[in-house]
Parts: C-alpha cells; structure tokens; sequence
C-alpha cells in the first residue's frame, strides 16, 4: 500500500502544494575515492532537494558517488534497472516482499543495530521484515486532519476525537457554501488511499496480524464503515473538489471546514490561515480508543546485484546514519517533513512551532504505517474493492470485511506457506 510514499504524494497533487517541480535527470560525482557508488533518487518536488543530494554525494571523501535524479516513471526504470546488471548501487523507496523474496535489496542489520533505538518505531515496522532491516529511513511523511479553528468555534465543535463526534461535527459545520468534512474525491483509487487503512485502525485492526493473517475483519471495522457511508451520504463529505486530498486547495479555497491531507500542506495551510488552524490525527471508533495516523517512509536501500556492495553500505551508513545535519536538513529545510529519529526531532527547530510539536507528538504516539512490506497490490486491490463496494455502493459491511479477508489470506499464504 505505497499511496502514503511521498513520490506518489507529488503526483497526485503536488504541483499545487509543493514549489518548483525540478525538470532535468542529471547526475553528480562526488569525490574521487577507491571506489564507485551510484545513487538513484526519484524527482523530488521541493526546490532544493536536488542540489541537496548532489552536495551530500560531493561531501563523502571514501568513493565517488554518481547522483542521478530521475524524472517520469522511477518505478519502472528502477524494477528494470533491479533486474539488470546497471542497476544502482544505492536507492531509495519503499520495502517491498516482492523485492526480498526476489533477493534484489540486502538487509543492513549491521549498520542499522546500533542506533536502532534512535529511529521512529513505526518508520523502524515500515522497514523491517521477518527480523530483517532492509532499508535505513531517510524521512518520514504523515496524513492529519486539518481543521479551521474559527469555523470549529464559530459552530460550537469541539475537535472530533471520536468517529462518531466527526459525523456530528460534519453536519453542524456544513452550510450552504461549506461542506464540513473533505477526505477525498472517491474515486476507487483515492477511496483506497485515504480511509483503506483508517477504517481499520480506528477500531484497534491492523492490516496484518503479526502470524500472518488479515486484521481487519472485525465489527469494529464494519461499524467504522457505516458511520463512512453514513458520511459519504449525507450531505455532509465535500465530494468532486477541483484538486484531490493530497493538495489543500479545497481547505485554503473555503469549501471545507476540514480536510484529510498530509503535513506536507501545512506551509501553504499556514500561508493561507496563519494560525487559525490546526491538526488532529484520526479519530478513533469510541472513546477511549486510540486516535491514528498514517506514515510513510523513504528508505535508503542497497542493491543485492551491486559490484560494490561493501562501498555501497559503507556511503549508506555515513549519509543515514552518520551525517545527523544532513538527515535534519533533508527533513525540514525542503518543505515541511518529519526527522525518522527521536535525536533529531527532539532537536529540530521545525518541530518547535505549535503545529510542529503537534506533528512531532502524534509522529509518537499514533503512527502506523501504511505500507509494511507484506501488503502486495493484491491485498491492495481486495480492500480498495471493499472501501468502494461499502462507502460508495452502499454493500454490506460484513460480508465485504468477509470476502476481503479470504483475498488477503489467500495471498499471505502464498508468501508464508
């Protein structure tokens, strides 16, 4: 479930959201050492990021690392490039089975253990499988629910912290020019990629159990998808915005007094509002449960094929692990993003702010992650198929979870026979 990784963040909305898509795949030499490491980047769409990974390559003294920065389709060039033998020695993206089982990436448990306390637990869960840490976070993204403060008090809201309270708060903050909730445009991929996973957590499910099974079939999670399509329903839920959930233009536009987004909107939210904004995280089936939000990491991988493979860990460790101020300027100086260790978001001044303390707390205590590396595209396409049978065509809550369910364990049996 890779909708949460920040690339897929930039193409379904971030050219309204994020300053300066940078055009060019280019490549930089570092300094000329005993060896050679390539690193492959998608096309970040924060000015900067670039020139940035370039600067980082220049600064390592021990081999020549060739930056390249790729434009379009990355995923694509990179499952070929995986295949071949000109694959990159070093990339960067999400942990996948398929990957692992195909013996493409190599773990890195033993430039990882040592500081494996410092780093994000759910970014660590993001990473790992069967024991194993395959990549060394690089950054971490978030989805919250932002939320207008003076629409919130002008209507008597207090902010929902239950499922429940945001149906209720949805209604009463819905006029004739402001609808009270946007949390996607539901066509069958966005509603897969916003509320797949909330529905689940809300009510204490999990995508998958941790002895391999589907976690989501529960009557937590079926009364969680009725109050959705209670929602969906209603009047209430903005639906056909110009821009989709990702981008803030429907919030920063006035047509809702909340919106479900990612943190990477809160400087045009800020630019917009000011202060007269905030976030939550999602709000969970009853109360006393626990609120959710969804992280996704990019991770910092090390090609199984590479001719340089000790070199290749070698410039890892010093850029991911070693290098604490380029991890906290890649994280904060390039639109507004989450440090993956506890060191540095303590530190960071971005993370100082109200809302940025908010991010950092909630980055703590709530976060799950939205792509563990055994959830494949068929799982995927099960759950996907349940959120639009449900919330938008009205079908059965519990015979849905029911047919979800023998998708996904049919599949994880294929991968854990």
């Amino acid at each position: 479930m890779r909708p949460y990784s920040r690339r897929d963040v930039l193409r379904a909305g971030g050219a309204l959201t994020l300053a300066g898509m940078l055009a060019a795949c280019g490549s930089n030499t570092g300094r000329s050492g005993g060896s050679a490491v390539s690193q492959w980047y998608h096309q970040y769409g924060e000015k900067g990021t670039q020139q940035a990974a370039e600067k980082f390559a220049r600064a390592y003294t021990k081999a020549t690392v060739n930056v390249t920065w790729t434009p379009g389709d990355y995923d694509q060039k990179l499952a070929t490039g995986l295949l071949s033998s000109n694959g990159p020695d070093v990339f960067e993206g999400g942990v996948t089975v398929d990957k692992i089982r195909a013996n493409q990436i190599v773990p890195l448990d033993d430039i990882f253990d040592a500081v494996k306390s410092d780093f994000t637990a759910a970014a660590i869960e993001e990473n790992i499988f069967e024991g194993k840490m395959y990549a060394i976070p690089m950054i971490l993204d978030m989805q919250v629910l932002f939320y207008r403060k003076s629409l919130l008090q002008k209507a008597g809201v207090q902010p929902p912290k239950t499922i429940p309270e945001l149906v209720e708060a949805a209604a009463k903050l819905t006029t004739k020019q402001v609808k009270g909730l946007f949390l996607g445009n539901f066509s069958r991929t966005n509603a897969n990629t916003v509320v797949s996973p909330l529905s689940i957590w809300a009510s204490g499910g999990d995508l998958i159990t941790k002895d391999h099974k589907a976690g989501f079939n529960t009557p937590g999670v079926a009364q969680t998808l009725t109050a959705l399509r209670q929602l969906f329903t209603s009047g209430h839920l903005l639906l056909g915005a110009p821009t989709d959930w990702s981008d803030p233009s429907a919030f920063n536009q006035g047509l809702t007094a909340m919106q479900w987004s990612g943190i990477w909107a809160i400087p045009a939210v800020k630019q917009t509002f000011g202060d007269d904004f905030g976030v939550l995280p999602w709000p969970s089936q009853a109360a006393g449960g626990t609120p959710s939000v969804p992280i996704g990491t990019w991770g910092a991988m090390v090609n199984a094929k590479s001719k340089n493979l000790e070199a290749a860990k070698a410039y890892v460790k010093w850029l991911w692990i070693d290098q604490k101020q380029y991890q906290e300027e890649w994280a904060t100086s390039y639109g507004f993003h989450i440090p993956v260790r506890n060191s540095i978001l303590d530190k960071a001044a971005a993370m100082k702010t109200p809302i940025g303390a908010d991010v950092a707390n909630f980055s703590k205590q709530y976060a799950k992650t939205s792509s563990p590396a055994a959830w494949t595209p068929k799982m995927d396409t099960a759950y996907g198929d349940l959120i639009t049978n449900v919330i938008q065509n009205g079908a059965n809550p519990a015979a849905e979870l029911a047919k979800a369910e023998k998708a996904v364990n049919t599949e994880l049996k294929t991968l854990f026979p």
